[in-house]
């Protein structure tokens, strides 16, 4: 990593809490045992990190992976959208692909399957769409692109079908545009909450290609960045909190019970 891109990393991350700071206000909930038994200050802390956690993707990973993408690729924007349409042969082809795999008559294979949609890319009526947005879009020197959909640590086993969908709709809308693209359409997990644990990919073998359309921590970080990068930001982010520290205990001690 260049010293602007740790510069830009830092500030992305103090901008994002104390920006959180000025606008957090917690729950009124009441919870008279919880409290009493742990302290107000705790529970203002566990509330402040459970809404921090909502929007981390959002606040802090996108634009640090943008800022890494930057130095490394031709093109690095955010929240973009793959396409505006998709033909009507595209869109058979996606869900015949989702039901073979449903059933487990097939096994992911993104190649195949993007081939499969660049046959029929533009068969039939295209129809106006408005799939998810792009969270991280790359595109090479040699013009290949890459979209990332960030998801969180622990995605929940049965969303996988729909970010399997939206993949293969990214591809198509893709196509559409420019069916000769080299398109590359990926989920990404910014860290692994098993470690020193693999992370726990089972879940996830029957829809996704694995090899192909899944990146977790040092695998996507080190791919924006390049070897090491996932060290560096973990170093960065202790950093910061360690300066930030002071702003943290004195955010905090109004939630103190003696206050």
């Amino acid at each position: 990593m260049t010293k602007q891109q740790i510069h830009t990393v830092e500030e992305v991350l103090k901008n994002c809490l104390r920006k959180k700071f000025q606008n957090y206000k917690p729950e009124p909930a009441s919870m008279p045992f919880h409290t009493r038994l742990l302290g107000k200050d705790r529970l203002a802390l566990y509330s402040f990190i459970h809404s921090l956690n909502t929007n981390f993707g959002t606040a802090i990973f996108e634009p640090v992976a943008l800022s890494l993408a930057q130095k490394n690729f031709k093109v690095a924007q955010s929240q973009m959208k793959a396409g505006t349409q998709i033909s009507e042969g595209a869109h058979q082809v996606i869900q015949e692909i989702m039901d073979s795999l449903a059933t487990a008559e097939s096994t992911p294979n993104k190649s195949k399957e993007i081939e499969a949609i660049r046959k029929v890319c533009r068969k039939g009526k295209m129809k106006q769409v408005k799939p998810t947005r792009v969270d991280v879009w790359v595109e090479s020197n040699t013009g290949e692109i890459f979209l990332f959909d960030i998801k969180t640590a622990k995605p929940n086993a049965g969303g996988f079908k729909e970010f399997k969908r939206t993949l293969l709709e990214w591809v198509a809308a893709v196509l559409a545009e420019g069916p000769k693209a080299k398109v590359n359409t990926i989920i990404a997990i910014p860290y692994n909450p098993y470690e020193p644990q693999p992370y726990n990919r089972w879940t996830m073998r029957g829809m996704l290609d694995l090899e192909n359309e899944l990146k977790v921590a040092d695998e996507f970080w080190d791919f924006l960045g390049g070897k090491g990068t996932y060290n560096n930001l973990l170093d960065i982010f202790e950093r910061v909190g360690i300066e930030l520290r002071p702003e943290i205990d004195k955010y905090f001690s109004r939630f103190s019970t003696k206050s």
